[in-house]
């Protein structure tokens, strides 16, 4: 797709009165119309089906553009399938979910005929305000819950992905009326004025620091909102791991998106006697995945240049220091702003990459002597949105889960817990305020368990790259 930033930064660039005057309507024609019935519900959700079929390679395509290079699996896997796994998954659920929910009378009135329902009714207008990394699902995934529960809905995706946004913008002007759902493109400057309308309600996917600016512009209006930050997700690989399987697993998920999602793996805590076969493991594994023959077209880059002169920043405060940097890719040779996944062993404790949540294609690992060393490093640490475990030993398992706390657990595999769509996803403190997916306040955590046994597919068939 040819469509420069300049030319996207005029389409339809709203000021903060277009926005209120769109939000007004909105609650209007909600308030006039009332709640919308199951077939309305059902029919909001199959535009939203038709809006990523119809536009599949456009999408694709966009993506690409916008990343400076994304495979076209990787935007069918992560952005395309997800989203519309998750619509068809709300849409199968509309009639269920608008059901009342009998509870325990009261005594002594239940005796005669009094009963207690609970009967979920729309907030009104959701207001949704979509990252870069993942752009089309952690919009419209927060979407589909929003309209299978009777709101309208008004979006503001990334600037940072121009081309996707534009092409989502002109997509659902064809599909929905303005007063069902509306997008609105512009830089931190409309976000920052969408954050601050009266919504309903708020949903977030982004960075901590972006999400303090977001609750804090939603605190003056006293909206409820649903922030999904990331943070540090770490990894311990007992001793009762398989080594192989373990870094298939991780590497696998890693090397998604060049590791720019919220609950990549980011730190790997390693048993002191497996952490060189695992390194070598790790290796092994990326090398199936981009075989040098193949070259680096399989790589996703990194979004821009600011974050990927962070994470080489990163590599070169370790190296500077003298620690130990494995290049998993070998002699892939690569260009543009694309990297081959860098393993940092053991770095300081004060540098940035042991600090901050990496979100690009490094992977920090750390050996461990015992294991509850880890677990009260990991409860030191602000609390993880994503947990994995990998190990046969239950009394070990159950020792990490019972004595951690994290927004979501794994076992035997990573980043899984997202596909759960009944189930709440969401994390704790600075990592999730509520929960996504329609279930909203209860303090839980999704618990996926894996079994000890190699996938179907390989590493090369997960990626859409065989090795030569």
């Amino acid at each position: 797709m040819k469509m420069h930033s300049d030319e996207v930064a005029r389409l339809q660039t709203p000021d903060e009165g277009a926005l209120r005057a769109c939000l007004d309507a909105m609650k209007a024609s909600q308030t006039r119309d009332g709640p919308p019935d199951a077939a309305l519900r059902m029919d909001r959700l199959t535009r939203v089906l038709v809006l990523l079929r119809d536009r599949v390679d456009a999408f694709c395509a966009a993506l690409d553009a916008d990343f400076g290079g994304r495979a076209r699996e990787t935007s069918l896997m992560s952005d395309v399938m997800a989203t519309f796994n998750t619509v068809k998954y709300a849409r199968g659920r509309v009639r269920r979910w608008m059901k009342p929910d009998r509870r325990d009378g009261v005594m002594p009135f239940n005796l005669f005929g009094a009963r207690v329902e609970v009967e979920r009714m729309p907030k009104g207008v959701v207001g949704i305000l979509g990252p870069w990394n993942v752009p089309l699902f952690t919009t419209l995934a927060p979407l589909a819950f929003a309209l299978a529960a009777g709101n309208r809905a008004m979006l503001k995706p990334s600037e940072l992905v121009p081309r996707t946004s534009a092409l989502l913008q002109t997509a659902v002007q064809d599909l929905f009326a303005a007063e069902e759902v509306a997008v609105f493109n512009g830089d931190a400057a409309v976000a920052g004025a969408f954050s601050a309308l009266p919504f309903d309600h708020l949903v977030f996917t982004g960075s901590t620091t972006t999400g303090i600016r977001v609750m804090r512009a939603a605190a003056e209006n006293l909206v409820p909102v649903t922030l999904e930050l990331g943070g540090k997700s770490p990894v311990i690989v007992g001793r009762s791991a398989d080594v192989a399987l373990a870094a298939e697993r991780i590497v696998s998920a890693k090397v998604m998106n060049s590791g720019q999602v919220c609950v990549s793996p980011d730190t790997v805590h390693v048993a002191d006697e497996l952490i060189e076969p695992f390194i070598a493991a790790c290796e092994a594994v990326h090398r199936r995945l981009f075989p040098p023959s193949v070259g680096d077209a399989a790589l996703t880059s990194v979004i821009d240049a600011r974050h990927y002169a962070r994470i080489r920043g990163y590599l070169e405060e370790v190296r500077s220091a003298g620690g130990r940097i494995v290049d998993c890719g070998g002699g892939l040779a690569t260009g543009g702003r694309k990297m081959a996944l860098h393993l940092v062993i053991g770095p300081p404790v004060g540098s940035r990459i042991a600090q901050e949540e990496i979100f690009g294609p490094l992977l920090q690992v750390e050996r461990y002597a015992d294991i509850a060393a880890i677990i009260d490093r990991i409860n030191a640490a602000p609390r993880p949105l994503a947990l994995y475990y990998f190990g046969t030993d239950r009394a070990e398992e159950r020792r990490v889960l019972e004595r951690t706390l994290s927004g979501g657990v794994a076992i035997n595999d990573v980043m899984l817990q997202v596909a759960a769509h009944d189930a709440p996803f969401g994390g704790r403190a600075s990592s999730r305020v509520t929960s996504r997916h329609f279930d909203h306040g209860r303090s839980s955590r999704v618990f996926i368990s894996r079994s000890n046994r190699p996938y179907g597919l390989t590493c090369s068939q997960i990626s859409g790259v065989r090795a030569a």
